[in-house]
């Protein structure tokens, strides 16, 4: 929280933060509320994106030494002094900038980078440690040791990834620096941004159609900060709360969610089981709790449109969650894919870095001889990389496993047997098979693009957490660590969870300059072991005659 003059002011995280954390950030009385613990691992990801920033500074710097301004760590008004004073004498590149507290607008905010135009004017550029950009074409991008807005050229071979927290970032940094007067007035607004990759600048135009309605992203940020600042001053002032608890994507990480929580159970509150538009519009139709919505007939004409879920499954949803229900089917009986030759596929990323480990458990239902006649035992295999991602070596245990796939899957072919493998939820694991693909091409082993789209586009990738999503509704989640336990599996490690592998991972490889620690990759290989072999259970349970103990959505 920030307080200039005994006023509110924000910095740009707001706009992309829940109302309700708004408040709870700036109420005086929230200070001796619940809250959770720090997540190590989104400290481990603040601090890697701090070592990201620093070397790109020093990089850029030694190219841009003319001109290049620095601002030296210190206070926020030591650091906004040293920014003015930079901004002032128009250096072209000022670096680790902050901008000069606005009390009148309620603004606080930094820039990585502002970069002077020709007008004298300056655009602010900020660097991030995620992926900016897709194979693809359109997006406008310049070179990072030219990081002007006039070289920004539509690009024939990236597709810029929608980030609403860099643009809308941007689009606060725009806003200071024109009510500073200092944004230039040259052409459209643009911002950019340097990613992960490091290799390009991406320009977006802020003043741009770009959101619903032909919406710029200036207009999207000035509807959000004026709603935001509003809900933080009502809270600081210790007036009527603009903005009440609503369960989101966003809890999950929140420090309020202790806070927040029991308020929502005690309520029974409708965003326990429906979230965002659908939630808000059912609580304006007097449709508030769960309870209420339970109540309702299915097969009657919905209160108000929803766009997320179908007003049946709605009800049926809020009848599973009043009776603690994890599952409930949709039909009698749920079809699911299965074959003589039968392998589940789990892969581990450090988050952007690259897939260090990919996990097969194979299985044959038709009978151990088929094993024999593709020449496979049985069992859990690991191709993984452990030198520190990114890696040339990933090249490698990606090609050996790719090999291993492509090699069983043609021996099927050879015995007339029918082969399916198996992940839970395709999106992060076809991310990771063109990523590898396109990364290495080139490299021994390493398969054409082409090759893993005839994969991923075949009936042989089954997606079971589709299967989960068709046939079922699922009152706390479709996440694999909440349905599988349904089916009777359970991890070995308490600790297993996709958050707590990152810390692990960092271990494992001695990327904070320890020694490698050989427990930690035994730790991975055995959380990565028990993520397939819960496909693999929860496959053989929604094939089995225990299914018919979850409930019908039509009995409930």
């Amino acid at each position: 929280m920030t307080v200039i003059a005994g006023r509110v002011a924000l910095d740009a995280s707001a706009v992309v933060r829940c109302r309700r954390r708004v408040h709870l950030d700036h109420d005086p009385d929230a200070v001796s509320s619940p809250r959770a613990q720090a997540d190590p691992a989104l400290e481990q990801r603040r601090s890697d994106a701090r070592t990201h920033r620093r070397e790109l500074g020093e990089r850029m710097s030694a190219g841009l030494a003319e001109g290049w301004v620095s601002i030296p760590e210190g206070s926020h008004r030591e650091r906004a002094h040293a920014t003015r004073e930079a901004l002032e004498a128009g250096a072209a590149y000022i670096w680790n900038a902050v901008l000069p507290m606005d009390a009148e607008r309620g603004r606080v905010g930094d820039a990585d980078l502002l970069v002077r135009a020709e007008d004298g004017g300056y655009r602010p550029l900020i660097v991030v440690r995620h992926r900016v950009t897709d194979p693809g074409s359109g997006a406008l991008t310049g070179p990072i040791d030219r990081p002007h807005g006039e070289l920004a050229a539509p690009d024939p071979e990236r597709r810029a990834r929608s980030h609403t927290r860099d643009q809308l970032r941007l689009a606060h940094l725009t806003r200071m620096l024109g009510d500073l007067g200092r944004a230039t007035a040259r052409g459209p607004a643009l911002g950019g941004v340097i990613g992960l990759d490091a290799d390009v600048v991406v320009w977006h135009d802020l003043s741009g159609p770009s959101w619903p309605g032909g919406r710029s992203t200036l207009d999207e940020y000035d509807a959000r900060f004026t709603d935001r600042l509003a809900v933080a001053a009502a809270a600081a002032e210790r007036l009527e709360a603009l903005a009440q608890p609503s369960r989101i994507t966003e809890c999950r990480h929140c420090q309020w969610w202790p806070t927040c929580e029991p308020v929502l159970a005690n309520r029974g509150d409708i965003s326990l089981v429906l979230r965002g538009e659908d939630a808000n519009a059912l609580r304006e139709a007097g449709i508030a709790t769960v309870a209420a919505l339970a109540a309702m007939d299915p097969a009657a004409e919905p209160p108000v449109p929803l766009h997320g879920t179908p007003f049946p499954d709605a009800v049926a949803l809020a009848r599973a969650h009043r009776r603690d229900l994890s599952l409930v089917r949709r039909v009698a009986e749920v079809k699911v894919p299965r074959a003589d030759i039968e392998l589940d596929v789990d892969m581990e990323s450090f988050g952007e870095s690259g897939a260090y480990l990919w996990g097969c458990l194979l299985t044959t239902p038709g009978g151990d001889e088929l094993a024999d006649l593709v020449g496979e035992a049985p069992g859990y295999r690991a191709f993984a990389t452990w030198e520190p991602v990114p890696t040339v070596d990933e090249a490698r245990s990606f090609a050996e496993f790719w090999g291993w796939l492509r090699n069983l899957r043609a021996r099927c072919t050879e015995h007339g047997l029918s082969f399916a493998a198996y992940c839970y939820n395709e999106q992060a694991e076809n991310r990771w098979l063109y990523a590898s693909a396109d990364r290495f091409a080139g490299r021994p082993g390493i398969p054409p693009r082409e090759e893993i789209t005839a994969f991923v586009e075949s009936d042989s990738w089954v997606d079971l957490f589709a299967v989960v999503s068709e046939w079922f509704l699922c009152a706390h989640g479709k996440g694999l660590k909440r349905v599988a336990p349904v089916a009777g599996f359970r991890w070995r490690d308490p600790e297993a969870g996709g958050e707590n592998s990152m810390r692990w991972y960092r271990a494992a490889v001695g990327m904070d300059g320890d020694a490698p620690d050989p427990a930690q990759r035994q730790r991975l290989l055995h959380y990565n072991a028990d993520d397939v072999h819960a496909t693999q259970t929860l496959r053989a349970w929604l094939c089995s005659p225990a299914l018919a103990e979850v409930p019908l959505a039509s009995e409930l």
